[in-house]
């Protein structure tokens, strides 16, 4: 399976951003929902709806399946090195976890799903969250030195 390894890296994001609107598009026909994580993460706990767990597994197990589906079929570990502190990690992800309750969704679900359906209130938290990511990367990089 080494057409999967010869791609160009601009071709292996442009494959996954298709899988990720087919992906997000099969969920809104099949159950109706959107596609965003952090409410599909969220709906899993135990304040989420018992009856509404089984395909937010589903999805969730789909995810995980698709990075192990690529391993082995190209027989390289997926793995994202970060190269961060723990604390810092750790820190990066309350943030978010707090600015995704804050925007009443995530990147995904806005991003994807919500440019995708034409919601003003999702372009405005895509300009919000992509504003924020470019004032931490100039903050880290130009500032922070890191």
């Amino acid at each position: 399976m080494d057409i999967l390894i010869d791609y160009p890296a601009w071709g292996r994001g442009l494959a996954g951003g298709v899988m990720i609107g087919v992906s997000a598009l099969l969920l809104m026909a099949s159950q109706g929902k959107i596609a965003g994580i952090s409410g599909v993460v969220g709906g899993l706990l135990p304040a989420g709806q018992a009856d509404q767990r089984g395909w937010r597994l589903r999805f969730l197990l789909g995810l995980l399946g698709g990075a192990l589906l690529v391993q082995w079929m190209t027989g390289q570990p997926v793995t994202t090195a970060i190269p961060a502190p723990l604390g810092l990690m750790v820190l990066a992800g309350l943030v978010v976890g707090v600015g995704t309750r804050m925007g009443s969704g995530c990147t995904s679900g806005h991003g994807v799903c919500g440019l995708g359906r034409r919601s003003p209130r999702s372009l405005v938290a895509v300009m919000v969250f992509m504003g924020v990511a470019v004032a931490t990367v100039f903050v880290m990089r130009h500032v922070v030195g890191a």
